[in-house]
């Protein structure tokens, strides 16, 4: 398999203006990396540590991915949050657009990591009053240990484990006016613990694609750089083969029934019931509205479908459904994300006797 490395003037011309804070120029690869496979989370070692999801990452020198290992960092500022690197094909091949610290979490190709970030946004916590508070529904945290804690279930429609934007069979996910703002705002990249983190995996042969087929036999690990033995977490696969497109890739949503259901969420439980109240009716109108959507779009399809049309005609049609449910999830995941940004603040638990 040969790659292909682009001068930095063209491929600085190839990159969206939205992007390109986000950009690291490298290698082309001719070929998609593996799905995401899926792992569970280790217990987060204490307060202050942030989730990084793991990811595939390129080794040119002997032409195979090989699997970063999801794993808990320090923020390097209060208020930070990290905005995961993802795949883009562009001009040819798939470049890695390297993931950054910044107050707002920005444009990660709607790659679906887990763990809080589900295409658009995070919803695995948030800072307030110079401490971080983690969402238990999402993240694993011991509630002995930390007590900046809250519960909220996070509504997501998409459950596909593609790990790359565009090319075939890619997310067709792009950057919403939040994300292109936040591409703009003072980032600071990955830390030395993060690199360090990476060139350990790289060394490791087993986490080789080639090696693991997609199911790296370390998927995650409770802090960066450890790779001792109680740190680390297998991965349990790669995927579900029977939603499986193209090239091995599972496919996206061509229409809204393919969605999975939209889900109430469970009360709020901030301690203040009059916010709560407030907050749930919001919450429950948003998932009545949104399954109506749904249903209106599905019945325009629907009688677009009753069309007589040729081969070349459905595939067009099919194509432009894709786009449709594909932005409609799209946009729904950003209505969710903004009410839960508005969630009331919880309550700290009181810090146990001693």
């Amino acid at each position: 398999m040969r790659n292909l490395r682009f001068p930095l003037a063209l491929l600085l011309l190839a990159i969206p203006v939205a992007l390109s804070a986000q950009i690291r120029v490298g290698i082309a690869v001719r070929i998609a990396p593996p799905v995401i496979p899926v792992y569970e989370q280790p217990i987060c070692p204490g307060d202050g540590y942030l989730w990084t999801p793991g990811y595939w990452a390129w080794d040119d020198a002997v032409n195979d991915y090989y699997w970063v290992p999801g794993t808990w960092v320090e923020a390097p500022e209060v208020g930070f949050l990290w905005t995961p690197g993802y795949w883009g094909w562009r001009e040819g091949g798939y470049f890695w657009n390297e993931g950054w610290w910044g107050p707002t979490v920005g444009f990660y190709g709607g790659v679906n990591y887990g763990f809080g970030y589900f295409g658009t946004g995070f919803g695995g916590g948030r800072w307030d009053g110079g401490h971080f508070f983690y969402n238990r529904a999402v993240l694993n945290v011991n509630v002995t240990v930390i007590h900046n804690v809250y519960n909220t279930t996070i509504v997501h429609n998409d459950t596909t484990r593609v790990s790359y934007n565009g090319g075939n069979g890619g997310v067709t996910t792009r950057p919403t006016p939040e994300e292109q703002r936040a591409a703009g705002e003072r980032h600071i990249p990955p830390v030395s613990a993060q690199t360090e983190h990476a060139n350990t995996a790289r060394s490791n042969p087993q986490l080789r694609a080639s090696a693991n087929h997609g199911n790296p036999p370390i998927a995650a690990t409770s802090k960066a750089g450890d790779y001792s033995e109680h740190s680390v977490v297998p991965a349990k696969g790669a995927g579900e083969p029977s939603k499986e497109g193209a090239e091995g890739a599972p496919r996206t949503a061509v229409h809204p029934k393919d969605l999975p259901p939209v889900t109430h969420p469970e009360p709020a439980n901030s301690g203040a019931s009059k916010a709560d109240r407030k907050y749930q009716q919001q919450q429950e109108k948003l998932a009545t509205q949104q399954e109506q959507e749904r249903n209106k779009l599905q019945q325009k399809q629907d009688a677009e479908h009753q069309k007589k049309l040729n081969d070349a005609q459905t595939q067009k049609l099919e194509q432009k459904h894709q786009q449709q449910t594909q932005q409609l999830s799209q946009k729904h995941a950003a209505q969710q994300q903004s009410l839960q940004a508005r969630q009331p603040a919880p309550r700290p638990a009181p810090a146990p006797r001693k």
